[in-house]
C-alpha cells in the first residue's frame, strides 16, 4: 500500500515487556486503530505519541487486560504511518474502520489531522479518544463520539495571566494596571488559544494592548515586535506551532524587546530547553503534563512514577505528548470496563460518563467532549530544565519576572 503499517501485539507486549503479566488466549483481543507521523514533520511527536500508547498497553496487560462479562481481554492496537499528511490521516482511519473492522479509534497526532478524521468517526458511529489539543468552539456542533482528554486551547494561557496577575508586584504594578500584547497563527487552534487570552484577560482586569496575527509562513516578526517596543506590555503571549516559538525567542531579543514574561506554545515540542538553551532561558512554557504535577492514578501512580517506567523503556523521558497518549488508552480501558460490553455505543456511553483521576490529571468529560476538568499547566524554562511554576501549591520554585526596563 505504499504506507508504514504494523501491529503492536499485546500478546508480545505481555510476555517481553510486562514481567510475566497474564496470559491470554490468542483470540481475546480488543484492537484500538490510529494513525502515527512516523515519517515527515510530526514524525517526533508521532514517535513519543506512539511509545506512550505502547507502554499503556503494556501497563494494562500487566495487570490482567479488560474483564468483560467475565471473560478477560488483552488489549492490542494497530498503527498506520499517516506521514504527517492530515488527509492521508482521515483516509487511513476510513480504512481502519472499513476495511479492518476497528470499532475504537484513538486520534491522529496533530489538531488539523484531528478535525479531518472528526466527520469520519461521526458518520461511522465509531467512539474516538483524542490524546492531542483539539478545537471545540462552543459555537460548533457538538461531537457525539470524539472525545480528547486534553485541556482545550482556550484554556493554554490560563496559568500565565493568573500568575502574572498574582505575581503583580513582581512587575511593580497592582493586577489591574497590568497588559498583554499577543501574536497569534491564523489556525484553529491558535484562534481559539487567543479567545481565551482575550476573555481571561478581561476576567482578570488586565488590558490587551497589541492582538496581531501572524501570517502562515511567517520568518520575521518585526512588525509586531516594534509596536511591543513602543507600547511596553508586561506579558507578550504568542500561539503558534514549533517554528513559532523557535522564532519569537530568536528574534525577540535581536529586536530588543524588553518584556518582563514572554510565553509561547509548543516549547517542548521545538526542544527549546535543549536546543535553545540561552535564548530561551526564563520563556514561559503551558504544558498539558509534567512529571512534577502531583497528580496520581492507579494504572501508573504518580507523574514521577510513569517517568521512571517510560524512561526504563524507552531511554528517554516521556514528553507530554506521550502522556496524553497514554491517558488516552487509559480512558478506553476504564471505559470497557464500565460498559460491560465491546458494542460501540455502549462503549461511547461509558467513555462519556468517565471520571478517572490518572497520573496525567483528572479526565472527565462536558458536553462537548472536552476534557474541562482538567487545567493547564505552567513551567519556566531556568537553566535548561523545564520548571513547574503553576499552580502555585505545585511549584518547584516561585516564577522567575524579569525587570522591564525604564
Amino acid at each position: 500500500m505504499g504506507n508504514s503499517r504494523w501491529i503492536v501485539a499485546g500478546l508480545v507486549i505481555a510476555l517481553t515487556m510486562s514481567g510475566g503479566g497474564a496470559t491470554f488466549a490468542a483470540d481475546d483481543e480488543i484492537t484500538l486503530g490510529t494513525t502515527v507521523p512516523m515519517s515527515g514533520r510530526y514524525v517526533r511527536g508521532g514517535t513519543d505519541t506512539k511509545n506512550g500508547y505502547d507502554l499503556a498497553i503494556r501497563q494494562i496487560n500487566k495487570k490482567g487486560g479488560v474483564k468483560i462479562a467475565g471473560k478477560q481481554y488483552r488489549l492490542t492496537a494497530l498503527y498506520y504511518d499517516d506521514q504527517s499528511n492530515p488527509q492521508r490521516a482521515q483516509q487511513l482511519i476510513e480504512q481502519l474502520i472499513k476495511t479492518d473492522g476497528i470499532k475504537f479509534i484513538l486520534g491522529p497526532y496533530s489538531v488539523s489531522q484531528n478535525q479531518n478524521v472528526q466527520s469520519t468517526v461521526e458518520l461511522n458511529k465509531v467512539p474516538m479518544v483524542e490524546a492531542h489539543s483539539v478545537t471545540r468552539s462552543r459555537r460548533s456542533p457538538r461531537p457525539r463520539y470524539t472525545f480528547a482528554v486534553t485541556a482545550a486551547p482556550d484554556g493554554f494561557f490560563t496559568p500565565a495571566l493568573e500568575l502574572a496577575a498574582a505575581f503583580s508586584k513582581k512587575f511593580g504594578k497592582r493586577a489591574h494596571d497590568l497588559s498583554i500584547a499577543m501574536a497569534t497563527k491564523d489556525d484553529a487552534f491558535s484562534r481559539e488559544v487567543r479567545e481565551g487570552v482575550l476573555s481571561d484577560a478581561n476576567r482578570l482586569g488586565i488590558a490587551c494592548v497589541i492582538d496581531d496575527q501572524l501570517p502562515e509562513d511567517f520568518a520575521d516578526m518585526s512588525a509586531t515586535l516594534d509596536k511591543v517596543k513602543a507600547l511596553k506590555p508586561d506579558l507578550f503571549l504568542v500561539s503558534g506551532h514549533e517554528s513559532t516559538a523557535m522564532t519569537v525567542i530568536s528574534q525577540i531579543e535581536q529586536a530588543g524587546a524588553d518584556v518582563p514574561m514572554v510565553a509561547s506554545t509548543h516549547c517542548v515540542k521545538a526542544r527549546l530547553a535543549l536546543e535553545r538553551k540561552g535564548s530561551s532561558q526564563l520563556l514561559f512554557c503551558p504544558v498539558q503534563w509534567n512529571k512534577s504535577a502531583r497528580y496520581k492514578g492507579a494504572l501508573f501512580g504518580t507523574g514521577k512514577d510513569f517517568t521512571r517506567l517510560y524512561t526504563s523503556v524507552y531511554g528517554y523521558e516521556p514528553s507530554p505528548e506521550s502522556a496524553q497518549a497514554a491517558a488516552a488508552v487509559y480512558v478506553f480501558a476504564d471505559a470497557f470496563k464500565r460498559a460491560q460490553s465491546l458494542e460501540p455505543e455502549k462503549v461511547r456511553d461509558a467513555i462519556s460518563t468517565t471520571n478517572l483521576l490518572t497520573f496525567f490529571g483528572p479526565i472527565k468529560f462536558d458536553d462537548r467532549g472536552v476534557n474541562s476538568s482538567k487545567p493547564m499547566l505552567l513551567t519556566q524554562i531556568v537553566d535548561g530544565d523545564f520548571v513547574l511554576v503553576a499552580p502555585q501549591n505545585w511549584a518547584e520554585r516561585e516564577p522567575v519576572i524579569k525587570k522591564a526596563k525604564p
